[in-house]
């Protein structure tokens, strides 16, 4: 029953999901909303849960695949004698990135005034309840408990649970430098840590295999919900936004690429189901294992290295949340409200952006970030909520942006170090990216 849907490439069932979720949104908007209240349709509601399912499957394998990861790497940092030549490296090309980032986003604000050119009421003006705050570093890498769990009151008086991933990451490490020096006693633990990695990684290949149904659920409901009746009043803001997400994407990330010797076309051929996945699922945690997956085994980064980088990448390194995004947010603001900015202004913008992505790394979330910019430059936080109406439609193009940095630099850190398999890197695809290692299926992505 099955064997005409295996013929079908991952890539193509990728493609069909996405013009699946499209036409299926377009149908549930012209559903309309059910009942007084508004609520959603059947069909609306049916693509929500598709698509938030499939995101929850991601998310609750995260926990266990940067433990499991983070440990069993740590068990070979023996062999690596760089090892913190290698962190050093990730998080200043983290912020070289960031730099220049931040500097296209002033650069387009400056030039198409996007606070001046649009009809948002100033009613909507309203500050967020979630702010940032320079203080969260440090609140959010201490681990409130040994699997960096939070707990919250949910609204049906229930409790619901969550995780740091920054605060996972550094449990992980210190319980597998506890290992490593403990020596030949520890073996036995990193020997169940690697065979439960195993496990893990062959879950996780299964919810993968589900991302042409999630793509359906995700991408029609953002369609049914949302649609572009919002983009009307912020027009610009929001052409201004996906403007500066084209060029780091499409510009800086392939002149860096090419810079160091690979091939864009190559980079962006291994790391496209992760991107394509952060567009529909506007989550880059959700997005990780799938990211870690791609940077590994399409663009050759060692395990060792990757398992690290990758999911520190998902907390601190977002060149569309964190640089692009609040810088444009910020000169809108200020237009917007009369607020003129001076250079000194410019440059705090361009601080927050490179350090405050990793202030607020326990926290992360455009909204923390933006709130984090506005209230350094002395801006009304109410400003935040003249942006809310187009927040959905922008998140999709944040996320794959940051998704995208977060498998590149350490892609360019290990080729800078020596220590890419540039064979894998530079392999035939041929359109397949995905190998399962013990059923040796190839699938397209």
């Amino acid at each position: 029953m099955f064997a005409p849907l295996r013929r079908i490439t991952f890539g193509m069932q990728i493609l069909i999901g996405l013009v699946l979720g499209v036409v299926l949104g377009l149908v549930a908007r012209e559903m309309g909303t059910v009942g007084a209240e508004a609520d959603p349709n059947w069909l609306t509601s049916t693509l929500t849960t598709i698509g938030t399912s499939f995101v929850t499957l991601l998310k609750a394998i995260v926990p266990p695949l940067v433990f499991l990861a983070v440990v069993a790497s740590i068990a070979n940092l023996k062999q690596v004698t760089n090892a913190a030549r290698l962190a050093g490296q990730t998080v200043l090309w983290f912020a070289i990135t960031a730099l220049i980032s931040v500097g296209i986003g002033i650069g387009i604000g400056l030039f198409t005034n996007p606070g001046l050119y649009t009809s948002v009421a100033s009613s909507a003006a309203e500050a967020p309840g979630r702010t940032g705050s320079w203080t969260d570093f440090l609140t959010g890498i201490i681990p409130g408990n040994v699997l960096g769990l939070e707990a919250s009151s949910a609204e049906d008086g229930g409790i619901s649970l969550s995780f740091n991933v920054l605060q996972i990451l550094v449990v992980a490490i210190a319980v597998g430098i506890a290992a490593l020096k403990l020596g030949e006693s520890a073996e036995p633990f990193l020997s169940f840590a690697r065979s439960a990695l195993g496990v893990v990684q062959k879950v996780l290949w299964w919810i993968i295999r589900l991302a042409p149904i999630g793509t359906v659920g995700l991408l029609g409901k953002a369609v049914a919900s949302y649609g572009w009746d919002a983009l009307g009043s912020l027009g610009v803001f929001t052409a201004d936004i996906y403007l500066g997400l084209a060029l780091v994407l499409f510009v800086l990330y392939p002149v860096l690429t090419k810079a160091h010797g690979l091939s864009p076309a190559k980079f962006f051929s291994g790391a496209w189901p992760a991107i394509q996945l952060a567009f529909v699922s506007r989550s880059s945690i959700g997005t990780l294992p799938v990211t870690q997956r791609v940077t590994e085994r399409n663009l050759g980064v060692p395990r060792e290295y990757a398992s690290f980088a990758v999911p520190f990448g998902a907390t601190t390194k977002m060149d569309g949340c964190a640089a692009i995004y609040p810088a444009l947010s910020a000169i809108f603001v200020a237009q917007f409200f009369g607020v003129p900015l001076g250079i000194t202004d410019y440059v705090l913008i361009a601080f927050v952006s490179v350090i405050g992505s990793a202030a607020t790394a326990g926290v992360t979330g455009a909204t923390v970030m933006l709130t984090l910019t506005l209230s350094t430059l002395g801006l009304p936080l109410e400003g935040v909520g003249l942006l809310m109406a187009v927040e959905p439609i922008l998140d999709m193009g944040r996320t794959a942006v940051n998704v995208a940095g977060q498998a590149l630099l350490p892609t360019i850190v290990a080729k800078r170090e020596g220590i890419l398999d540039e064979a894998v890197y530079n392999a035939p695809r041929g359109g397949d990216v995905f190998v399962d290692e013990d059923e040796k299926v190839l699938v397209t992505a």
